[in-house]
């Protein structure tokens, strides 16, 4: 049952809905972790993947960047792989690489044996939403998971990859291997939000991190249709949605069409887009999240400063130029070695612009 909370207050909320909303609404990628010492004081005692099917632990991850940043939206403390593992993949996250997968799948008898994700395997994530609902007041949460494109090139490569050989090989060679394990982890996507919007989820948003790899063709044919699917059926949710990847200028359009018509719909921008061009290759209705270079809160508070106030006057061209609204964020994840003092001095000043 979707016991979603009504924030009528909300900033990102406002914006992410088309709404005007009282201050320009800021959060960041990767906030719950990474830079932050109360995090690292937690994750010296858990592993990632434990962590992640702690609720409790869920519940305090995501809520440190709020006490510290004052953000305007928490994201909940999880990862990618985690409906995998959930549904009896095996895999771990390995420091320092990334996920490993224990058995690849590289043929169609291994995608025909992939286990389905069922709503009892991701308690502890649907009880850490709960936790966190009752504990944000007015902050809305955004849920998320990872796109198929993105989950299929960990479970196709065993683990990260610079340049998805054997992903491609697949996709371009193997096509009818290719769509049954893209239907496969669509239908997983799919059943992962799901559990996070009945348990309370404010929003949601779909990373498809590696998508930027493909060229437009390729993502028109062999991703779209399976993205697609993911946002019609969570439309029905009646939550903002948000499509993320990295590297896709080329593919804005395109992504922007995977978002289900008539639901509250953003794109994620990152920074070798500026966020006015991006809503010339967006849809009319979308709003835009971005885009500050993540390494930028590496360069001291002058060059932040600067680059803050850039990416708000951008936003403010992007309105201009037809986009439905502008949610300040970074164009990815926030960096472990960043200052997090940094981090709030930046929020602070969006909200005063």
């Amino acid at each position: 049952m979707n016991t979603r909370r009504e924030l009528p207050e909300s900033p990102y909320l406002a914006a992410a809905s088309g709404r005007s909303p009282h201050r320009v609404p800021v959060w960041f990628m990767r906030q719950a972790g990474r830079s932050l010492p109360e995090y690292r004081e937690l994750r010296a005692q858990h592993r990632m993947l434990q962590a992640c099917f702690d609720a409790e632990l869920v519940c305090e991850i995501t809520m440190q960047p709020v006490r510290r940043h004052k953000v305007d939206a928490a994201i909940l403390f999880s990862d990618i792989v985690v409906p995998l593992k959930a549904a009896g993949i095996g895999l771990d996250i390995v420091p320092d690489v990334g996920p490993v997968i224990d058995n690849p799948i590289r043929t169609l008898s291994d995608v025909q044996a992939m286990p389905a994700l069922e709503s009892p395997q991701v308690a502890p994530v649907a009880e850490a939403v709960r936790l966190l609902t009752a504990e944000l007041g007015d902050v809305p949460l955004i849920g998320f998971a990872g796109a198929p494109f993105t989950l299929a090139s960990y479970l196709v490569e065993g683990g990260p990859s610079r340049h998805h050989e054997r992903t491609k090989a697949m996709m371009l060679g193997e096509s009818s291997t290719w769509h049954a394990l893209m239907t496969a982890l669509t239908d997983l996507t799919i059943a992962f939000l799901q559990a996070q919007v009945d348990a309370g989820v404010d929003a949601l948003q779909v990373f498809d991190s590696w998508a930027g790899t493909l060229s437009l063709a390729d993502y028109r044919e062999f991703v779209l249709p399976h993205s697609s699917r993911v946002f019609a059926t969570m439309a029905a949710a009646g939550v903002p949605m948000t499509h993320f990847g990295v590297g896709t200028a080329e593919l804005l359009g395109a992504m922007s069409e995977a978002l289900a018509p008539g639901a509250a719909r953003v794109v994620g921008v990152d920074w070798r887009t500026s966020l006015a061009d991006a809503a010339a290759r967006v849809l009319p209705g979308a709003a835009l999240q971005g885009n500050l270079d993540p390494v930028v809160l590496l360069a001291g508070w002058p060059v932040v400063e600067k680059a803050v106030r850039r990416v708000v006057e951008d936003g403010r061209a992007a309105v201009a130029a037809g986009a439905a609204g502008h949610i300040f964020n970074l164009g990815h994840g926030v960096l472990p070695a960043t200052d997090p003092g940094i981090i709030t001095d930046a929020v602070e000043l969006v909200h005063s612009l």
